[in-house]
């Protein structure tokens, strides 16, 4: 839609009162049908003061005031002859210089378009009194206006978003994997709030045929569990040890076996652990906030 400027507004506004003359409508009328925006706003000011209608009832008046405006246009009963008393001669004085002539016209011209404009600026007030009533009517007591023009209830729905917290850092434990006093095979890492673990291949070599098995052992348990097949490539993920306590956690032995291809077939370590090692906290978990 193109900016309108006040007087745009303003025109289409008095287009929509009737208080332009003809030459105005016709330039309103024109911009209307060449601008559907423009029309769309002379359509709008319509609707608004179309309301005012739909709250004045009509009146009828009095006889004795039709007899007036009768008497008024002419259109009365024929009065009797008025009948004027003689008039004394009147004496023409003798008139030297020509009188100078003075043109009334524009004035007469002047106070009747004031006049107008006078009748223009009342209504046009009334009429924005009326909408300023209507408007703290609707706004404090709308059930005191018609249907029609009752405003109907809005529904406004807010969305708070609250800042996102970041999460405090949980504790860190690792292990390294070894045989007695050989280098590191393998590096098990496990976060201590979601006990999620990682192991990471650094030395073993692997043999063909042959898996790597993870292993849990701990006094607190009649025999060791596997945490799964080590995969082949340098990091394998699992989230296993969730059915596990803390302290089950940190104080077991984790141990590293050989078994065939895919794994223990029954759940139960067939060699014995080539590599082994015990979880040591690398991370402190965050304090908690001061209060």
């Amino acid at each position: 839609m193109m900016p309108y400027s006040e007087d745009h507004i303003a025109l289409a506004a008095e287009y929509a009162l009737g208080t332009l003359d003809a030459d105005e409508r016709a330039q309103v009328e024109t911009m209307m049908s060449v601008d559907k925006d423009f029309a769309a706003i002379v359509d709008a000011w319509e609707d608004k003061l179309s309301v005012l209608n739909q709250m004045v009832g009509s009146v009828e008046p009095r006889a004795e005031v039709w007899d007036k405006i009768k008497e008024a246009v002419g259109h009365s009963e024929p009065q009797a002859p008025l009948v004027l008393p003689q008039a004394p001669p009147v004496v023409v004085p003798e008139v030297k210089e020509p009188a100078e002539v003075v043109d009334t016209s524009n004035v007469i011209r002047l106070s009747a378009q004031a006049r107008r404009w006078r009748n223009v600026a009342s209504f046009t007030t009334a009429i924005a009194a009326a909408l300023v009533a209507m408007i703290a009517v609707g706004v404090y007591q709308p059930d005191l206006l018609p249907d029609g023009v009752r405003p109907k209830p809005r529904v406004q729905v807010v969305e708070v978003r609250t800042p996102a917290v970041a999460a405090a850092p949980s504790a860190q434990y690792v292990a390294v994997l070894q045989k007695e006093g050989g280098s590191p095979a393998f590096i098990l890492t496990v976060d201590g709030a979601s006990k999620n673990f990682t192991v990471r291949k650094v030395g073993a070599a692997p043999e063909p045929g042959k898996s790597f098995e993870l292993w849990l052992i701990s006094d607190k348990l009649q025999r060791p569990r596997s945490l799964g097949v080590i995969g082949g490539g340098d990091f394998t993920a699992r989230p296993v040890l969730s059915s596990y306590d803390n302290d089950t956690i940190n104080t077991a032995t984790y141990a590293v076996t050989i078994e065939q291809a895919g794994g223990s077939p029954d759940g139960n370590p067939h060699s014995a652990p080539v590599f082994t090692g015990k979880l040591i906290e690398s991370v402190p978990p965050a304090p908690s906030p001061a209060r």
